[in-house]
């Protein structure tokens, strides 16, 4: 008879593996777009200066503030969602995960502005690197709590069942119980 852990274990492996999967297309669409060559007949200044973009839309109407920053803002704000989802952890501390995702999407939106400039000759703005690391951001808040927090009682209410029904290992019961760690018998402790 087979345990329950493995059949965890194959649905979390999918969960990582789908998740890995929709990462490399998002960011492959976000290459396309981002780094194919436009033919503009002029170029703006470097603008390192922060917000000073967001200023300048903002002057141009709400239409137009609304289309330029909520663009920078979607870009990448499906890796908010994409990058927890590869990495497949439920129970994770939700300030590390946070953190972890928010400067895993700043470095790769800092990346894509860098190659950018360099590629296709234009300039590098500390604004749309900003506006997707917040929409990353956003997305995570929006979206990766309350998944875990329900993957997490879904958890919580299968363990519950189980103990009740007295199936499964004993270890599958415990409220914190984690996989067992492999250990090999026939290795002697070195000198």
């Amino acid at each position: 008879m087979q345990g329950h852990g493995s059949g965890r274990r194959r649905a979390a492996f999918r969960f990582r593996a789908a998740g890995f999967v929709l990462l490399v297309a998002h960011l492959s669409y976000v290459c396309w777009l981002t780094l194919r060559p436009l033919s503009a007949p002029w170029v703006t200044a470097v603008t390192l200066e922060p917000l000073a973009t967001i200023r300048a839309d903002l002057a141009l109407g709400p239409w137009e503030a609304a289309r330029s920053i909520g663009g920078g803002l979607l870009l990448l704000a499906p890796l908010g969602v994409l990058l927890p989802l590869a990495g497949g952890r439920v129970t994770v501390y939700p300030l590390a995960s946070f953190a972890r995702t928010v400067f895993t999407g700043a470095m790769i939106s800092l990346a894509i502005a860098l190659v950018h400039s360099e590629l296709t000759g234009q300039i590098m703005n500390v604004d749309t690197v900003l506006l997707n690391t917040a929409g990353v951001a956003l997305a995570h808040l929006a979206v990766v709590p309350a998944v875990r927090s329900r993957l997490r009682r879904r958890a919580d209410r299968k363990r519950a069942a189980a103990r009740t029904a007295g199936e499964g290992r004993p270890e599958d019961w415990d409220e914190g119980a984690q996989a067992m760690t492999p250990s090999l018998s026939r290795v002697g402790v070195a000198p």
